[in-house]
């Protein structure tokens, strides 16, 4: 059992437990194990701390070794949202796939093998599944991250992948609540508002949620978003009326309550991390996210501080912090006692590919030769939302290129996009890759150029497939995972 460092009081350690903390590199810093020893119960991984299983793995055993019932986060969706393979791209399709896809013992199945590929590495808390349904096309960040904008579908996809990703001993935290889905802003930047009326609200954004809490997740992400209707003064998160007397009075949810990365725009530079942590714990949340941009001792030191200073000031009841800490453990505890699932059991280690292949969409002009000389692929890149980030790679080149040796690609954004690829193209056949045409004019755009020029050129759609097909021949993928490019490749290439 983990031994607390002397002299540290239980205020101090309650307000250490509840914070989820990140840190730099791939091994635990000392700072770091130190504040294990002092009550730090849980720590958040991203992609700059993951360089092989093998090194997480690792990793979680060096944090383990000082905190045996630690709490090893990660914000682990697979698609674009990857980061188990940050570097290479996710082996599995996101939620918008299988949403397209629309089996839901397949996306069992999915969260099942992701779920256990995080359990051998060490890792027993995953950021995700996102319950969002995804109602304004424009959205700039939730996007393929839904499996879709049908709340029925979003409802069972979310408790089926609930339930993979749990029976694999991972504990699932479903998000972003109350609902992310019909906001044209994206939280890392600004704070978003929903003004949908109650009823809309408790029909679509809710119902996902509900489905999640009847699957048992075992925890809930609040979202940094501003819906007037439940609460017209302060962000889902740091609101009373949504995380107790909503998620915890009306839809009796009894689990842990985590919020989302505090050092993003919509709180941080509106109320400040610091107070920002307060008021959540206050309003109803058990533990604090923090560590993205954030990831230093100084952060810990502050948010601690922060809480320990909101209950002697009277501004936070001790007993709920005390009560957020107490599920911070109770999680801790259903981890050490999930375990690993059972041995004997179908491993699945293509499920991946099989749920990518499925989701593809094709859509052919007319009948379609699939391509047999190295073509020219051009990528039209839109910036990357922060949560995807720009260091995953994506699109379909890297695939082809191992079936058509020679083949070529470059990237072109902004208005002169779709000219600069006919240049560079030449005379090779084009294979243009966009990613949410819909919301981007320039994209848009560069296609017309593309394809009055030259109309064999095929398309290849990587993210919410709302604009009409066009191309010789157009695939929707559904999301930009490595496998959904292997997928898309395998049709142009005709295997």
């Amino acid at each position: 059992m983990t031994t607390f460092a002397s002299g540290t009081d239980t205020l101090t350690r309650d307000a250490l437990t509840v914070l989820q903390p990140g840190f730099t590199g791939t091994t635990a810093p000392d700072w770091l194990l130190r504040r294990l020893g002092e009550g730090l119960a849980s720590v958040g991984l991203f992609g700059r701390n993951i360089a092989s299983p093998e090194q997480l793995a690792a990793l979680t055993a060096q944090l383990r070794a000082e905190r045996d019932d630690v709490l090893v986060a990660i914000d682990e969706e697979g698609g674009d949202v990857t980061r188990l393979e940050v570097r290479a791209g996710s082996s599995f399709p996101g939620n918008h796939a299988l949403g397209a896809v629309d089996d839901v013992e397949l996306t069992r199945d999915v969260a099942f093998e992701l779920g256990r590929r995080l359990g051998a590495c060490g890792v027993n808390l995953d950021w995700a599944p996102s319950g969002d349904v995804n109602s304004n096309p424009a959205n700039p960040v939730i996007g393929v991250r839904s499996f879709g904008a049908d709340t029925a579908l979003v409802a069972r996809h979310t408790a089926a992948y609930v339930t993979g990703l749990q029976s694999a001993g991972v504990a699932a935290c479903t998000k972003h609540f109350p609902g992310h889905g019909d906001t044209a802003v994206d939280s890392h930047h600004a704070l978003p508002r929903i003004d949908a009326a109650l009823e809309t609200l408790s029909d679509r954004e809710l119902a996902p949620f509900r489905a999640a809490i009847a699957a048992g997740t075992r925890a809930v992400m609040s979202a940094h978003i501003l819906v007037p209707a439940l609460d017209p003064d302060h962000p889902a998160t740091l609101s009373r009326p949504v995380l107790t007397d909503l998620l915890r009075g009306e839809l009796g949810y009894r689990g842990l309550i985590v919020t989302d990365g505090m050092e993003m725009q919509a709180i941080a530079a509106t109320y400040g991390i610091e107070r920002g942590s307060a008021l959540a714990i206050a309003a109803g949340a058990d533990a604090i996210c923090v560590g993205g941009g954030l990831a230093d001792d100084e952060t810990v030191r502050r948010l601690r501080d922060a809480l320990v200073g909101a209950v002697r000031s009277g501004e936070l009841a001790e007993s709920r912090l005390a009560e957020a800490a107490q599920r911070v453990r109770e999680l801790a505890r259903w981890t050490a006692t999930a375990g690993a699932p059972a041995a004997g059991g179908e491993v699945r280690t293509d499920i991946g590919l099989v749920a990518a292949r499925r989701a593809l969409r094709t859509t052919a002009a007319s009948a379609f030769t699939p391509i047999t000389e190295a073509p020219y692929v051009a990528a039209f890149t839109p910036v990357a939302n922060i949560a995807v980030g720009d260091e995953t790679p994506w699109g379909v080149a890297a695939e082809l290129a191992r079936r058509l040796p020679g083949t070529r690609t470059g990237s072109h954004t902004g208005e002169d996009a779709g000219r600069a690829a006919l240049e560079a193209a030449g005379d090779r056949r084009v294979v243009a890759v966009v990613r949410d045409e819909h919301r981007h004019p320039w994209m848009a755009a560069a296609l017309d150029d593309l394809l009055k020029a030259r109309p064999d050129t095929i398309v290849v759609e990587m993210g919410v497939p709302q604009a009409a097909p066009r191309g010789t021949l157009h695939i929707a993928t559904h999301g930009a995972a490595r496998v959904c490019g292997r997928a898309a490749a395998e049709v142009i290439a005709g295997e």
